[in-house]
This record gives C-alpha cells, structure tokens and sequence, in this order.
C-alpha cells in the first residue's frame, strides 16, 4: 500500500544532502523551495519509519508471549499503535494543496437581504477577525463600504501568519483552513428594524483567495490602468477631501481591484496592487484547474440563497453547514470566533474525498 513511500524516503535523503551543502544556500530562492520539500516530506518519512518499526515491535511482542502470556496485552496495545499509524500516514500521502501554506485575501460582500444582509456581512467579518485572534493570525482591514445602519455592504481582509509571509510549518498556512469559508451564508433571523417579530432571511457572500507573492505574478505595468478619486464614507479630512482613492484595472483579464482606506495614494495603490496579484493568481488557478475540476472545490461567486453552503439560525441558536452534514447549537460561540469544530468537519470531509478518490 505503501511502496510509494520508498521513493519520497530516497527524495528526503537527497535532499538532505543537498541542503548540507553550504554552496546550495548561495541561491536563496532554490534553497527555500528545496527547504519547504524538505518540510513536507519529514512527517511523512518519520511517520513510515514509526510505522515500519511497529511491524518489528509486534513480531519482538508475539515471541515473548508465546512464553509469557502477560506480553499478550502488549501485542494488542502495539497493534493499536500501528492501525493509527497506518491511517497517519494514509492522511499524509493524500495530495495537497499547493497554497496551503499561504495567507489570504477575505472578501465579504452583502447579498439578498439589503441592509440586514449588510448587518450579517458585519457579523461574519467579527466572526472571522475574533477567529483569527484565537489562532493567533494577524489582520488588517484593506478596503470597505459601510452601510447606513452600521454594517458593510462590501469588506476585503488580509488574513496572515504571524510571520506575515505564509506558514512555517507544511499546511499550517490561513489558507489550509479558510479555504472552506468561500461560498454563500445565509442567516435566519429576526432582524432589529422588525417590529412584527418575523423571521427574515439574507444572505452574504465570502469569497477567499490565496495571497499572490509578486513573483507568482507577472504583472506588466502597461496593462494597467490605474484611476485615482475621492473616497467616500467615514475618514478624516485628508481622506475625504483628496484624489487619494485607487482603482486599478488590468486590461487583458478585466480585472478591476480598488482601495480607498489609507491616507496617501501611493498606499491604497500598494494595497491595490496586492488584491489585483491575488486575483489574477486565483483567476489564473482556476483556468487551469476548469481541465481539472476535482482539484479544489469551487467558491461561489454570485450571492444566491439557493447556493448557500452555511446556515446561520439564530432562533435556534443554530449552525449548519450544508456540504458536511455539521450542526450544532452554539451559534453564539461560532460568532464570537469558535470555529475550529465547524472548519475542522470540512477538513475531514475534504481528506476523506482525496482518499476515496487516492483508491
């Protein structure tokens, strides 16, 4: 089942030796692919190791208690030991995402519901800032649009590793995680300019996207147009009352990306620049991915309450999420940032569907 392994055994070695090598290291950027290889393939050589060696350990077990059947409780315990070493290392083989590692670009936007979807928008961005807070990411907020009642018709997030430059560790990045948020969520509650206590139903829309580092990118400056305005919406004199708002359209694709919340121009165009890099990176994904659609799980980019794939009841107190089967009733404490079980339901789901399909 496992003979694949060898071969990465054999890759690990030689890498290893490679990066021994002081002369490697002179070029940087071959020295960090070769690292993050490196990286990935370690818990996968430890893990078969461990479990090669559980094979001996049995054996040793099954001698000892052909004479002395107190040992017969050891063979059982070692035994166990190797089934979830199996089924680790099973879960290690299975293909991964090449942007796990990276950190993302949230957009929350208002859809079906006018200004109760916008006040929903508010709450999913809380939701997913305090969520970062636990795990320890950082965020900053790139561009917004408030509504009149307090929430944001349209928001645009940087989620990243404290580093600030992807994951240290293989698939530890906010994309390994984040990239289950994309999609419809529909809220049913009883919205607060309701004066007859009816339940109402609205919708956001939450699209992610991995960060694009500018050499995953070639951008050429002569298929950009780049327009400068007034920005809108709360801000201080300086922001109101000059051309210090940014759109950047990249003519082939038509890709438009625009910032507004800075104070100086040349800083809303170098956030501009880093939603246009990440969008024409996930753009360019999923052009390629159209050939090889089972690869990732498309986003929904249209926010339509029939392609929801989360529902939020507040009556109820309620979570679903509609492509696991996930329910629970701690709404609450998913909105004050206790996501971990309702991700980690489609991280089993995701990993379970690359086995069946490894199979």
């Amino acid at each position: 089942m496992f003979e694949a392994v060898e071969e990465l055994v054999g890759e690990h070695a030689d890498l290893e030796k490679k990066l021994a090598d002081p002369s490697v290291h002179s070029d940087q950027a071959n020295a960090r692919k070769l690292n993050k290889r490196y990286a990935e393939l370690t818990p996968i050589v430890a893990t078969f190791r461990a479990w090669k060696q559980s094979a001996e350990d049995i054996e040793t077990a099954k001698e000892l208690a052909a004479d002395d059947p107190d040992f017969a409780a050891e063979v059982k315990e070692l035994s166990a030991q190797r089934e979830e070493l199996t089924e680790k290392l099973r879960l290690l083989l299975v293909p991964r995402d090449p942007s796990d590692d990276k950190d993302v670009l949230l957009e929350i936007k208002a859809g079906a519901g006018g200004d109760e979807s916008a006040l929903f928008a508010g709450d999913l961005l809380r939701m997913y800032l305090r969520y970062a807070e636990r795990v320890g990411w950082k965020t900053e907020i790139i561009d917004s649009t408030e509504s009149e009642l307090g929430g944001y018709k349209d928001v645009q997030v940087s989620v990243r590793t404290k580093g600030g430059n992807g994951a240290t560790e293989p698939g530890q990045g906010v994309w390994a995680r984040m990239k289950y948020e994309g999609g419809v969520h529909r809220v049913q509650r009883v919205p607060a300019t309701e004066s007859q206590g009816r339940i109402h139903t609205s919708a956001a829309g939450v699209l992610v996207t991995p960060e694009a580092e500018e050499v995953e990118v070639e951008i050429n400056p002569n298929d950009l147009r780049i327009d400068v305005y007034r920005s809108s919406g709360p801000g201080g004199q300086s922001v109101n009352t000059t051309d210090s708002a940014v759109r950047i359209t990249h003519i082939p694709t038509g890709v438009v990306a625009s910032c507004q919340n800075e104070k100086s121009q040349l800083q809303n165009k170098e956030q501009a620049m880093r939603i246009l890099r990440s969008r024409l990176l996930a753009a360019a994904q999923e052009a390629a991915e159209q050939e090889a659609s089972d690869v990732r799980r498309s986003q929904v980019r249209t926010v339509d309450r029939s392609e929801k794939i989360r529902t939020y009841n507040f009556p109820e107190n309620r979570i679903s999420d509609h492509r696991t089967g996930f329910k629970a009733y701690n709404l609450d404490q998913v909105l004050d940032g206790d996501l971990d079980s309702v991700i980690q339901a489609c991280v089993d789901t995701d990993s379970a569907a690359k086995l069946a399909a490894a199979h």
